[in-house]
Order: C-alpha cells, then sequence, then structure tokens
C-alpha cells in the first residue's frame, strides 16, 4: 500500500484530533468530532503544536501592546500591571494556595 513502516491508522485519530485544534475548534466540536463522551478522552488524542504555542504567545503580545498603547493614549482599556515578586514572608501550607 506504500504506507511508511511502523504506520499505524489509529495514529490518524491523535492527526485529525490536533489539526482540527489548531484551526480554533471549541473542545466540544473536537469531542463530537472524535465521538469521544469525556473531555479526558478528547484531551488523550489532542495535542499541542510548536505553531499553536507561537501563535498564542504571538497574540498576548499582540494584546498586551494593545493595552498598553491604549492606556498611554488615555482611550481607557485594561491596566497592564508589571509582575512583581511576592514578599518575603511565611511560606503558607499548598493546601491553603489553592
Amino acid at each position: 500500500m506504500g504506507l511508511p513502516e511502523g504506520f499505524r491508522f489509529y495514529d490518524l485519530r491523535h492527526t485529525g484530533n490536533t489539526l482540527a485544534a489548531d484551526t480554533g475548534a471549541e473542545l466540544k466540536d473536537l469531542m463530537v468530532r472524535a465521538d469521544q463522551s469525556s473531555e479526558r478522552a478528547q484531551l488523550i488524542y489532542q495535542h499541542s503544536t510548536k505553531e499553536n504555542q507561537r501563535r498564542l504567545a504571538a497574540n498576548i503580545d499582540l494584546d498586551v501592546r494593545r493595552q498598553q498603547s491604549a492606556a498611554a493614549s488615555g482611550r481607557g482599556g485594561a491596566t497592564v500591571h508589571p509582575l512583581v515578586p511576592r514578599p518575603p514572608g511565611p511560606s503558607a501550607p499548598r493546601a491553603a494556595r489553592r
């Protein structure tokens, strides 16, 4: 059939879900396409790609720059706060921080 060594048709399920997710499909749409009844099952077949992670980072950067520009020009918008380290103090138990 001309398929590569080790090819499994089952792998197409992972590929199809990942490609659909990269188009911006919502979780419920992906679940219906893959005939999954739970979010957990769907996430097993959906993988994050480097390209999608780069696109997310670029969109976050663009949004922050837009907000900063709007604030600087007096047009309002959300205030972007710099990341500030927490002041030193006693460490709270892990369960209390949740």
